[in-house]
């Protein structure tokens, strides 16, 4: 057997590649299988059983019932896609110029726009507070977008997605009248769609799964959005994972089926196919 051949090293890279998969998948399944064992299951047992023997739903309807985990539903529903919204307009909006545009420091308004990126969270969070606090946006679904509501990468990712759009069709639109902001609508940002949608994929996710700012801003359990809710099992049932994975399955169910959904989107734009030859 030829060790060298290329269906042997395939065979191998797949291998690899699968075992990795696996190790990566291997928490998210265990947490799925959790959720819908039944109370007469080990789930500590060695090795894991990540199918259940008996699934139930039994868990999933007992987090449902006992807790407003629909109105979590709703505020992280309405928080994320608020969020999205406004940082897909503010970061295609901050994009264009600084793709398309000629002015007296374009390039070091975006390299110290870049450089925050290398800036964490927490040291901008307690100005942030304080910022949040004093404007009355606290227990509100506006305190929870306002830190999210443009970001460097977002400013970033559209800028190179803008740089990508042939001249000519900017051209062709400013020779028949259309101005920069009409550029922008009807040229640009149909041009880079897969951008704006992947972006849309990172922030909705980012936004769903934040904890930190919605633990700092809110005490108001009415505006608990999901993972703020999901901690509260952890005492609600004093550490019944069972339960704590249903609530925590209901959290990630959305953004699984959002990211099933967009996947197909998430590819390289060709905006030149809009040029004619």
């Amino acid at each position: 057997m030829n060790l060298k051949s290329p269906i042997i090293k395939r065979f191998w890279n797949y291998l690899l590649l699968s075992v990795i998969a696996l190790l990566m998948l291997f928490p998210l399944l265990w947490l799925i299988g959790t959720a819908f064992k039944s109370g007469n299951e080990n789930i500590f047992q060695f090795p894991p059983q990540l199918f259940p023997r008996e699934p139930t739903f039994e868990n999933i309807i007992k987090v449902w019932q006992t807790n407003p985990m629909g109105r979590y539903l709703v505020n992280s529903m309405i928080v994320a896609s608020l969020t999205v919204e406004l940082n897909l307009l503010f970061c295609a909006l901050a994009a264009y110029p600084l793709a398309r545009l000629d002015f007296r420091g374009r390039d070091s308004i975006f390299t110290a726009i870049i450089a925050t990126i290398m800036i964490p969270f927490q040291i901008v969070m307690i100005p942030l507070y304080v910022l949040t606090v004093q404007l009355g946006l606290r227990n509100t679904y506006l305190g929870l977008i306002f830190p999210s509501v443009a970001s460097a990468f977002g400013i970033f990712l559209l800028r190179q997605a803008f740089l990508s759009v042939p001249k000519e069709l900017v051209e062709a639109a400013r020779i028949d009248g259309c101005s920069q902001l009409g550029i922008w609508w009807h040229i640009m940002l149909p041009a880079v769609r897969p951008a704006l949608i992947t972006l849309a994929i990172f922030v909705f996710i980012g936004s769903w799964s934040d904890f930190l700012w919605p633990l700092l801003i809110l005490d108001q359990p009415e505006y608990y959005t999901l993972p703020l809710g999901v901690a509260k099992l952890a005492g609600t049932f004093s550490f019944d994972w069972r339960l704590v994975a249903a609530g925590s399955v209901i959290s990630i169910a959305p953004v699984l089926l959002l990211f099933l959904l967009l996947q197909r989107y998430i590819v390289p734009t060709d905006a030149a196919t809009g040029v004619k030859g």
